[in-house]
């Protein structure tokens, strides 16, 4: 089940883009990279849409040496295994159905999933208490039988929304083809089996509009969750600019305010507050609070585990997960798709970049060589300090002094995980650090500033990763970041993909000691993006100072 991709075959861009519909990125050295085809990768092509017979035309037509009926095998048994067994309503009984007359009876012996079948109707058919539904999906997908949902939700309290035509400030709104395009994916013209599912989409490509658009399609009251409190004033400002709903109809819900009101946006982080480890979690009524008929997942792939245990229970609900991957490093992406749902859409990024829709990025890997002194130390560290030793180099930054002034003026973001490290280069450079010790309006107060051009650099911690919105910003330099993270890199990287007004290019770099650990967890990290299309340049530190302004090294690999 494993898919090798001719790094630099002339066609390797435009398959890759392809091949991410249904596989998953495994590794990427330099002339190869290796995607392998999972069940669950499987079981998410054939929920957005795809056929078998189309992704084995393409493994066909693509491939040098056809595909072997071995794995043509295990292909159509992993696809078809969607939506052998079905969720539907039949009048007041919640069923568990399938064509398969034998299907019904073989899972019905698996001891786990004893408690939620209540009865058997007939060899096709199994009475389920609702109260399970969500449960049921999750353990038979953990057996390797995924469930199509076509029992239909409930309504939930009526709210019509409706999208304006032009913004608050007279220029013209519309919803753009793909996004479009995803909301129906995710609706199904409001068919019982329309209603839940995952859209992906890259950073920058719009997806709070397409959050606001399913609003419309469903007209309910809705509960938005999200990452953190700038993200939750950027949803309130869009939906007040861009719909007919009034201030007094959306209310925040996070540690300053606690306004319950017909769209209600709140925090991952307060939903799963509480006093100490033994506590209930005191805000999650937040989920019984209303009515309400849509629940908005942004950021999906980040769900907290008590935010997944609610959401089994209220399966009833819609719910529409927004992301721009699904990649969980956790390994949890089966619990996103059995509960929030399927992939529904997923928009290449490299395909919006082409038509325009997101900045055309340049990556870049700068190796930076380690202090002899420095060096000594990693050496000597204990496993566990290597990596801080290594992302704290004090040799990044003469490198990040040469990036500052081959990108001069240009609005910049200087991205880390550490903040004694951000620090240093805020008092370095005199440009200001952001942080989450930072009070959420002089957070505000910053980005405001940044917008405006009245800052061209800033310096951010992760808490900058998600939701923040700085169109103009078009330098990202990595100095640091959390580990191996693929969910961080596409995150970072997101900050400078909006388009910009006169179609140039954006730089993300990132900085990587040397010999040393960071560069493993490096390669990982760039796993993703590589999927997505990008390419990363090699740099090697030396050859900026011979560069000029404006300048890019030549790529010497390709990770």
């Amino acid at each position: 089940m494993t898919v090798l991709l001719e790094a630099n075959h002339p066609d390797a861009e435009t398959v890759s883009m392809e091949l991410c519909r249904f596989a998953e990125l495994v590794k990427s050295p330099q002339h190869f990279h290796t995607y392998r085809m999972t069940p669950l990768s499987l079981w998410n092509a054939a929920a957005s849409g795809m056929k078998t017979g189309e992704l084995l035309s393409y493994l066909n037509e693509h491939g040098k040496l056809g595909v072997p009926m071995s794995v043509k095998r295990s292909i159509e048994q992993a696809m078809n295994r969607y939506g052998l067994l079905r969720m539907v309503q039949d009048e007041e009984k919640l069923l568990l159905v399938s064509e398969d007359a034998g299907i019904l009876f073989k899972i019905a012996a698996y001891p786990s999933l004893q408690p939620y079948l209540t009865a058997t109707l007939d060899s096709r058919s199994a009475v389920i208490d609702p109260a399970w539904r969500g449960r049921l999906k999750q353990e038979l997908t953990r057996l390797g039988y995924p469930v199509e949902d076509a029992a239909g939700y409930h309504q939930g309290e009526t709210l019509p929304v409706r999208l304006r035509t032009a913004r608050a400030d007279g220029t013209p709104f519309g919803l753009r083809d793909y996004q479009r395009a995803a909301v129906d994916a995710f609706y199904r013209d409001g068919t019982r089996d329309g209603g839940s599912g995952v859209l992906v989409l890259p950073c920058g490509a719009g997806k709070t509009i397409i959050g606001i658009a399913a609003m419309e399609k469903c007209g309910c009251a809705t509960l938005i969750l999200t990452t953190n409190v700038t993200s939750v004033r950027q949803w309130r400002d869009e939906l007040l600019d861009k719909t007919d709903l009034t201030s007094d109809m959306v209310g925040e819900y996070n540690g300053g305010r606690k306004e319950v009101r017909p769209v209600t946006i709140a925090t991952y982080q307060i939903l799963t507050h509480r006093q100490t480890k033994n506590d209930i979690f005191s805000h999650m009524q937040l989920f019984q609070e209303r009515d309400w008929g849509l629940i908005i997942y942004d950021e999906a792939h980040l769900l907290p585990a008590p935010v997944f245990r609610v959401t089994a229970e209220i399966q009833a609900t819609r719910r529409l997960g927004l992301t721009a991957t699904l990649v969980r490093e956790d390994g949890c992406e089966e619990d996103v798709f059995s509960l929030v749902g399927p992939k529904r859409f997923d928009m290449p990024w490299k395909r919006l970049e082409q038509a325009g829709w997101i900045a055309k990025a340049v990556c870049s890997e700068v190796k930076v060589q380690m202090p002899s002194d420095i060096h000594e130390r990693y050496e000597q560290a204990a496993a566990r300090d290597k990596l801080r030793i290594a992302a704290e180099n004090a040799g990044k930054w003469q490198v990040l002094d040469l990036l500052l002034k081959r990108h001069a003026g240009e609005p910049t973001l200087i991205i880390g995980q550490y903040l004694d490290q951000l620090q240093t280069i805020s008092e370095k450079t005199g440009a200001p650090l952001l942080s989450g010790q930072m009070p959420h309006d002089e957070r505000d107060r910053l980005y405001r500033r940044f917008r405006e051009g009245k800052l061209s650099l800033l310096i951010v911690s992760k808490v900058a990763n998600f939701a923040v919105d700085l169109p103009d910003a078009s330098v990202a330099i990595q100095v640091s970041g959390s580990f191996g993270s693929r969910q961080e890199e596409a995150q970072r990287l997101g900050r400078v993909l909006r388009p910009k007004s006169d179609g140039k290019t954006v730089y993300f770099y990132s900085l990587v000691s040397e010999h040393t650990k960071e560069e493993e967890f490096a390669l990982n990290r760039q796993m993703f993006l590589v999927e997505q299309g990008y390419r990363y340049e090699m740099i090697e530190a030396s050859s900026l100072q011979h560069t000029n302004t404006g300048e890019q090294s030549k790529a010497v690999s390709v990770t």
